[in-house]
């Protein structure tokens, strides 16, 4: 009877210790990638719109906007060790804050260390209803021959060291573009549509998902 009993007691003594060293290397391990996260501080990703291509922008009573358009957005990743993941991203055209185009989405990505990626999705927005003020003043912008449009991008995104992958972190881009409607442009027409263009940069906000 002793020695079941001192068997089955060496038995709890040796889960007692292997659950200590799991325990201990999953520590060192957390400690380990915070170090590694921390020494390598990832830049965040630099965004270009490269080009607007514009197949359709006008107004039509009482106070509805068409635009179709096709964009060239390009992503550089500055970091020599670490990757990203866009694990979802949504590109729509806006003016004075007011969406215009429904949002197109971009396929899943990965961009590894220093790489570049460029994406041309179509913008649609078909008699999209506009607020009163804002078509008085998109009318005003068109007829001085220049309006200015904000193509938008957000969605999340993950950080890649190695085989560590991070949590979601969500990812705002905002890319100012001045559209010219009259005059002299440096718009190339391509068939029925209007090609500007542009190489602009565009700010980048990353904040970390709760």
């Amino acid at each position: 009877m002793a020695d079941v009993c001192g068997r089955h007691d060496d038995k709890q003594q040796l889960a007692k210790r292997v659950a200590v060293a799991i325990f201990g290397f999953l520590i060192v391990f957390a400690i380990v990638v915070f170090l590694v996260w921390a020494i390598l501080h990832p830049t965040q990703p630099h965004f270009i719109l490269q080009d607007v291509t514009i197949y359709a922008f006008n107004l039509t009573a009482p106070n509805y906007l068409t635009s179709n358009m096709q964009i060239t957005l390009v992503s550089r990743n500055p970091n020599e060790r670490i990757g990203i993941y866009y694990h979802k991203l949504d590109v729509l055209a806006s003016y004075r804050n007011q969406q215009i185009t429904l949002p197109t989405l971009i396929p899943r990505t990965y961009q590894g260390h220093q790489d570049v990626t460029v994406w041309s999705p179509l913008l649609y927005g078909n008699a999209v209803p506009v607020a009163p003020f804002l078509e008085v003043g998109l009318n005003q912008d068109m007829n001085a021959g220049m309006v200015l449009l904000n193509v938008k991008a957000f969605g999340q995104l993950k950080w890649k060291v190695g085989t560590w992958i991070s949590g979601r972190y969500q990812i705002n881009i905002n890319c100012p573009v001045y559209i010219s409607f009259t005059g002299p442009t440096k718009a190339i027409q391509v068939g029925v549509a209007m090609k500007y263009q542009l190489v602009q940069s565009c700010s980048v906000d990353i904040s970390l998902l709760n």
